[in-house]
């Protein structure tokens, strides 16, 4: 569970007719032979998205504007649904869109693209040589150079403004083996564990990474040193922080980390990270953000060096608290709350070059847009508006931002903002090809009355061409997290209009519990899991049930994590509205996911507290809305699918929903993935993921 976390891919098979075809290229070190993964062309003679067309799509990664704001560089994933697995290239556009260039063609993977020598060379991370290292090519493509031999390869970097050296990092080893401890064991296999967090997220905790810096001299990394040499501390922390999570000072005299020194029992029950600035020549490091109890995460130095801006939570222990821009002058060590009047996240940032303008990117009743925010009068002022969510955000021109943003009918693509105007225009066009062959569903917002007389925002999709006049089945759509919002997310998990194009109208309510609406709505879900969101829930999808284009005796409820519990307490609640259901990924049984997961500190802030706890009613509220303990009401058809190295919320969870529903009698199916984590990321195990999700619904709600 976890609002980064949460879903998992979707999906569904239409009736279509579809012909894909990948291009090919051969790369210099690679035998002619070998097919290289690229961009795809299918070809949709009826316009109606499947599985396959959504893995057509170029994937837009991270993106780096030059110094001098002419050019941008970007990387681009590809899918083979043949050769299971992806491919990611670097390509490099001017910023008015043109000269686009493709420059690198390999199956290796090239990310992580940088500027440097003042715009005239890019440095970017290859697994080329069979380990992730650092190369610099010119910005054609041209004269590739491997500059690094890191022993375990490079996790990400970045060079310093001088470009006199490279922060980087890499995994260290944590935890002995048993071989470490018996040499004459050297075959054994067993884990000794003494502490909690020996798991996390999908994998054992036997190594973390750090951060190192390396002189870049004579055109290669040398004297690589250990930021944290001897701490058994991660930074970036695990399981999801990269190189936002360090910055280089202006002068290349410092450098800021976030860190959780915490380990073991300690490090599972806290969500305390601070930020540490650690001067490069004399190695010393002082903690600039002890006493503030939550995350405190992602530094940036403003240009001028004189301040310093991070992200911030209040509460230790609450992952999802209002994440909070703050920034400090470093003469004076003042800290200032920026967004103490703005009642919403600060979901990623920048500087402006003024040192008092910080540009934001924020979710606001289901569309995330950019703001500015200025750090001496607390204002923040909205620059974008419309039906989209952008998801990061850098300077660009004069008066221009470069921002990557999407929305439910549309993947990532690159746009130029007008600060101003906030006219945004598209640079990228990625995808261009396949869109224009697609017909998209309709997407409409609705403000649902709820059962306590309040207003639910409600995203509605329908089936592509869709007629008023016949009647459709409805799927609800559940969210996981619990606190992550129903936005206008793309997702090649459950990417809803994948699920309309299969002929249903999708349903999605961002009930109690998610950002974007204000803390109160929030901050309501901690502690009332079977309460007040699931008959948000319910009313939901009776307002649409309601309306003539809707059969009500065919509907269907799914969702994955949060939303997968969500889907089994509904299949004990719903009193007979849903004809079929399908969790991923979901808790079933909550006393043992208190004892299952790994990352204590959610199940204690969301649950009340341990199970055992008798004096704790909101603990005992908590557990006794368990979804399993009203298996005894199940007697609606349920598919259930789940990965085995899936260790936030273990497989057994839905091996045992599974097991009640056969012996209750109750039609149901397993898909089990031995291979698989919280997600589905494997490009076969998705589509075969969203071919049975089709299958499943199709048997039970179009019959």
């Amino acid at each position: 569970m976890k609002r980064k976390s949460t879903i998992i891919a979707y999906m569904l098979a239409g009736a279509l007719v579809l012909s894909c075809t990948t291009n090919t290229q051969n790369s210099d070190n690679k035998s002619e032979k070998e097919e290289i993964i690229g961009k795809s062309s299918p070809k949709i003679e009826n316009g109606i998205m499947t599985p396959e067309v959504l893995y057509s799509f170029g994937r837009i990664g991270e993106m780096q504007v030059s110094p001098d704001k002419s050019r941008i560089v970007y990387e681009v994933t590809y899918v083979s649904i043949p050769q299971n697995k992806t491919n990611t290239e670097l390509f490099v556009m001017r910023t008015d869109g043109s000269e686009k260039k493709q420059l690198t063609r390999s199956n290796s993977r090239e990310s992580n693209p940088r500027w440097i020598n003042g715009g005239k060379k890019i440095a970017f991370l290859s697994d080329k040589d069979g380990t992730s290292q650092l190369w610099i090519m010119n910005i054609d493509g041209s004269d590739e150079e491997k500059i690094s031999d890191i022993e375990g390869g490079i996790g990400g970097f970045s060079f310093s403004p001088d470009e006199k050296k490279v922060l980087f990092v890499k995994n260290v080893k944590t935890q002995p083996t048993a071989a470490d401890r018996y040499p004459d064991l050297p075959e054994a296999s067993g884990r000794i564990i003494d502490d909690l967090m020996y798991k996390h997220w999908d994998q054992w905790v036997t190594e973390v990474p750090h951060p190192f810096v390396a002189d870049f001299s004579e055109g290669k990394l040398q004297n690589a040193k250990d930021i944290l040499e001897g701490e058994p501390y991660e930074s970036p922390m695990l399981p999801f922080g990269g190189m936002e999570q360090l910055a280089w000072s202006p002068d290349s005299k410092m450098i800021a980390y976030t860190c959780r020194k915490k380990t073991g029992k300690e490090y599972a029950l806290s969500t305390n990270s601070d930020i540490y600035l650690y001067r490069v020549e004399s190695g010393e490091t002082l903690n600039i953000t002890e006493g503030m109890s939550g995350y405190d995460t992602n530094p940036q130095f403003s240009p001028d060096g004189k301040y310093i801006a991070w992200q911030s939570m209040e509460r230790e222990g609450y992952e999802s608290d209002k994440n909070r821009l703050f920034v400090m002058d470093l003469q004076t060590k003042e800290k200032t709350y920026v967004t103490e009047n703005f009642d919403y996240n600060t979901d990623a940032f920048i500087w402006n070059t003024d040192n008092t303008t910080l540009f934001i990117v924020a979710c606001v009743k289901a569309k995330t847009q950019l703001f500015a925010a200025d750090r001496t009068t607390k204002e923040v002022k909205p620059i974008t508006e419309g039906v989209h969510d952008y998801v990061s955000v850098a300077l660009g021109e004069a008066g221009k931002l470069i921002a990557k943003r999407h929305s439910m009918s549309q993947p990532d693509e690159i746009y130029a903002v007008d600060i101003a105007s906030g006219k945004a225009v598209e640079l990228s066009f990625e995808n261009k090809e396949i869109l224009d062959q697609l017909t998209m569903g309709k997407v409409e917002e609705r403000w649902i009355k709820t059962t306590d007389g309040k207003q639910m925002h409600t995203w509605v999709i329908y089936p592509p061409r869709f007629d008023s006049t016949q009647v459709y089945p409805a799927i609800l759509y559940c969210q996981g997290g619990p606190q992550n919002t129903v936005s206008q997310f793309w997702s090649y998990r459950w990417n809803l209009q994948l699920m309309a194009a299969n002929g249903y109208i999708v349903v999605a309510p961002n009930r109690r519990g998610v950002p974007g609406f204000g803390m109160e709505w929030l901050e309501q879900i901690s502690g009332d899991y079977g309460g007040q969101n699931m008959r948000d829930y319910l009313s939901a999808i009776d307002a649409l049930a309601n309306e003539p284009y809707v059969d009500e005796n065919r509907l269907g409820c799914t969702g994955a994590s949060y939303g997968g519990f969500s889907v089994y307490w509904l299949a004990g609640n719903h009193n007979k509205r849903f004809k079929a259901f399908l969790a991923h990924a979901g808790i079933f049984n909550l006393e043992a996911q208190y004892l299952e997961t790994e990352e204590m500190w959610f199940a204690n802030w969301d649950l009340g507290g341990p199970f055992w706890d008798k004096s704790n009613p909101v603990a005992q509220r908590s557990f006794a809305n368990s979804p399993h303990r009203f298996v005894d009401k199940w007697d609606t058809p349920i598919m259930i699918s789940h990965g085995e190295l899936d260790y936030r919320i273990l497989a057994s969870q839905g091996m045992m929903a599974f097991n009640a529903a056969q012996l209750r009698g109750i039609p149901s199916r397993l898909l089990i993935y031995p291979d698989e984590n919280h997600w589905i990321t494997k490009p076969q195990n998705a589509i075969l993921f969203q071919r049975e999700f089709a299958r499943w619904f199709d048997e039970w709600l179009k019959k």
